[in-house]
This record gives C-alpha cells, sequence and structure tokens, in this order.
C-alpha cells in the first residue's frame, strides 16, 4: 500500500527541487541587503513550514490512533514526527548559517522566529525518549499519541510569533497580500516550498513501507514459529541428531 506509485513520486521530488536549485541560482535575483546569502531563505523557510506542518500533521494522526486505537495511527504519526525533527536540524542549522552571514552572529536570541521554533524543536525531542521508556507497545503508543497532540497545539504558537514579532530577515511570503516579494522571489519560493513538500511525503511513503514490511515479516515468523511448536510436540518431526547435521537446510 505505501508503496504503491513511489517510483513516480520520487521522480516528481527529484524533477522539482532541481528545478527549485535552478532557479535559485540561475533565475532569483540577489537581495538588494543581504545579497547572494539570502538565497538560504529558499531552503531554511520551506523547511520550517514543512517540518511545522509535519509536527502538526502528526498530531492529527495521533487524534486519529487515540479515537479508533489502529496502530497504523501511531505508525503514521511517529514517522511524521521522526522526519519532522529531521527538518527541524536542518532548519536550525541553516537558521544559524544565515544568522552568522547577517548579523556576525550564530545565534541571535532576540530574534523570535529562532527561538520559538528552537523551543518548539526542543519540545519534540522529548518525544522519542519518552516514547521509548515504555516497554509495552500499547501503553507506548498511547502516551506518545497524548504527547503528540498536546505538542502539536504548541505549533501554531510559533507561527503566530513569526507574524506578530517585528522580523529581522524573514519576509512575510505568506500574507494577506501576496508577502513583499517580488515576482521572481515568490515563484522561486513557491517552487522551493513544492518540492520540500514532495521530499516529506517521498521519505514519509518510504519508511512507512519499509516499516510496513518489517512488520509483515516479523508476524510472519511468529505465525511459523507458532506453527512448528505443536508440529514438535507431536515428535512427527523427529529425526536422528546425525540426520539433522546432514541437511544443512533445516538451520
Amino acid at each position: 500500500m505505501y508503496g504503491k506509485g513511489l517510483r513516480a513520486l520520487s521522480l516528481a521530488t527529484t524533477v522539482v527541487l532541481t528545478a527549485a536549485f535552478a532557479l535559485v541560482f540561475f533565475y532569483a535575483p540577489n537581495d538588494a541587503d543581504q545579497g547572494f546569502v539570502q538565497k538560504i531563505f529558499y531552503i531554511h523557510v520551506p523547511m520550517a513550514i514543512v517540518a511545522l506542518c509535519g509536527f502538526i500533521a502528526g498530531g492529527v494522526m495521533a487524534i486519529a490512533h487515540l479515537r479508533t486505537r489502529a496502530q497504523k495511527w501511531d505508525m503514521r504519526s511517529y514517522v511524521a514526527i521522526h522526519l519532522s525533527l529531521i527538518l527541524g536540524v536542518g532548519v536550525l542549522l541553516t537558521g544559524a548559517i544565515w544568522a552568522k552571514a547577517s548579523w556576525g552572529h550564530w545565534w541571535v536570541w532576540n530574534e523570535p522566529t529562532l527561538v520559538s521554533f528552537l523551543i518548539i524543536f526542543l519540545l519534540y525531542a522529548c518525544y522519542q525518549p519518552l516514547r521509548f521508556s515504555i516497554e509495552d507497545p500499547e501503553r507506548q503508543a498511547r502516551y506518545a499519541s497524548v504527547f503528540a497532540v498536546v505538542a502539536g497545539a504548541f505549533v501554531p504558537l510559533n507561527f503566530l510569533a513569526v507574524r506578530l514579532a517585528q522580523a529581522y530577515t524573514h519576509p512575510r511570503v505568506l500574507g494577506t497580500t501576496g508577502g513583499n516579494l517580488p515576482g521572481d522571489m515568490r515563484f522561486t519560493f513557491l517552487v522551493a516550498l513544492a518540492g520540500m513538500v514532495l521530499l516529506f511525503v517521498t521519505l514519509w511513503k518510504y519508511e512507512m513501507a519499509s516499516k510496513h514490511a518489517t512488520m509483515q515479516l516479523r508476524a510472519l515468523r511468529r505465525k511459523l514459529a507458532g506453527e512448528e511448536e505443536p508440529v514438535r510436540a507431536t515428535g512427527r518431526t523427529a529425526a536422528p541428531a546425525a540426520t539433522l547435521h546432514a541437511r544443512p537446510d533445516t538451520h
């Protein structure tokens, strides 16, 4: 189910991301104030938007798990949050590089955009330690879902902080008036955002397909082990030790 259409999705992701990088370097103009370094905006901001949306999606899937108790929703929520954390690392790294180039410091604590994202990132960094500290699978999934829902409620605060604060560098690209980006920069940003969304969806489907295959393999092994036990109890497969050692296919 999760592997269906992965080849086409991967190809689309590659094409859009390649087009986005080509637009960034050869089409979008340099910023009048920051120059070439401003081009990191086309990676940093789409990555941040997708990461935050991934956290929210994980919370929505966690709600579905709490309502249905279906394991698939717990796994979907886990993968979405896991990938968002990886993107979050990229957001913080690119943000620090941008801050160093623009302000001369790797981190600026009075910049609400960076600080608010860091708070949410650190909050979700507790997700996996909490999850894997619980051994019982049902309790693990339930507690992880509750955490994902509660943490997801804090994500809109990050967006509100960006919208209400007087930003230093981040243009308001999602404003009601279309943002303050020129047409060529806005087009490049939208293509980069589309590429980042496709990348997230592609990675999500790949990881879900991998985990689904692993779960099926484990279930098959448990089923085979369960079928072998009664057969051994009846003694119908008993054989001399020499015969067992002579047949490598029995190991």
